[in-house]
């Protein structure tokens, strides 16, 4: 295979670094199979404080075994170094910008918009599906939930679908984003998802096992990993979440959340309230239907635009 100008032989794990800046380069893990097929590229590390999927990918860099693949798989553990080596929520540090709102990138744009640049040029045309692993952030309690795009062509959304359900995530959400890392991949042709597992700025060996359990899921969805006694499954307990509620803070206060990730909610429940110093209540978050808690900001002090909950109708 091929990446960006480097050959990769057939049975040959090699590192390929990908200059974005005199300071900045992303280290790529390619594992070219012994056999040809599919391509799967593996992102994770987009916020720094979401630990999950960069030990998964760190690991498995480091334990996939080329010679047993068909196919190839691309792994960029870190897409975000200074942000995941400053622990910088949300944002690469040098220009205070979501990398996953930075899509398409400009070479000769900022930082985030470079990596963005970067990723898009060396690592979307080698890709025949792609998996972008996040977490709740340092302050968010998530549930693990996979997204999946409908703001793309059919085939792609349907094949994007069909790869969401063989993953173990309790739910799966429908997104219509287009800026970010997976969901740009989906605009140019590339069937994707973006996972979320783990959060608080916190990773367990629990989470990882089925971090990498999602993995060989999608490996074998795309024959990657040839083994017919473990052809993957429907995940027949996923749940899918047709209506999704994202409420932000309208101002800048004090957050007391009063719901869990995974808790059933009713419509017209109270899920938390945001007050001033004084103690006055400045805004009540209200449920607008019947559904559950996917995800909800943990910090005390709540900027206003920040997000205080997502919920959704299943």
């Amino acid at each position: 295979m091929h990446l960006y100008g480097h050959e990769i032989k057939r049975g040959e794990r090699k590192t390929v670094i990908l200059p974005v800046s005199n300071d900045i380069s992303l280290e790529v893990i390619c594992c070219c199979g012994e056999r040809p097929g599919k391509t799967l590229v593996l992102t994770s590390g987009v916020h720094g404080c979401e630990y999950v999927g960069v030990e998964t990918l760190k690991r498995l860099s480091n334990t996939l075994e080329p010679k047993k693949l068909t196919g190839n798989v691309v792994l960029l553990p870190i897409a975000n170094p200074s942000g995941f080596f400053e622990a910088a929520k949300r944002v690469v540090p040098e220009d205070k910008i979501n990398l996953n709102r930075a899509f398409p990138g400009r070479k000769e744009g900022s930082l985030s918009s470079r990596i963005a640049w970067v990723i898009e040029h060396a690592l979307y045309p080698a890709a025949d599906f792609l998996a972008d692993l996040h977490s709740g952030d340092g302050d968010e309690a998530l549930r693990p939930l996979v997204f999946f795009p409908v703001a793309g062509e059919e085939k792609v959304n349907q094949q994007s679908l069909s790869a969401a359900k063989v993953l173990t995530v309790p739910y799966r959400v429908r997104s219509s984003a287009k800026n970010g890392l997976y969901s740009w991949a989906v605009q140019q042709g590339i069937p994707a998802v973006l996972i979320e597992r783990g959060g608080m700025g916190l990773w367990s060996e629990a989470e990882v096992r089925d971090c990498e359990a999602d993995v060989y899921a999608l490996m074998r969805f795309l024959n990657i990993l040839e083994d017919r006694n473990d052809i993957p499954q429907e995940n027949e307990k996923q749940q899918e979440v047709t209506a999704v509620v994202y409420q932000e803070a309208q101002h800048t206060g004090f957050w007391y959340p009063e719901i869990h990730p995974d808790d059933r909610i009713s419509k017209g429940q109270l899920l938390g309230r945001m007050e001033n110093s004084s103690g006055k209540i400045i805004q009540k978050v209200i449920a607008d239907f019947d559904g559950i808690v996917l995800y909800h900001n943990t910090a005390l002090g709540i900027q206003r635009g920040e997000l205080l909950v997502a919920y959704g109708r299943i």
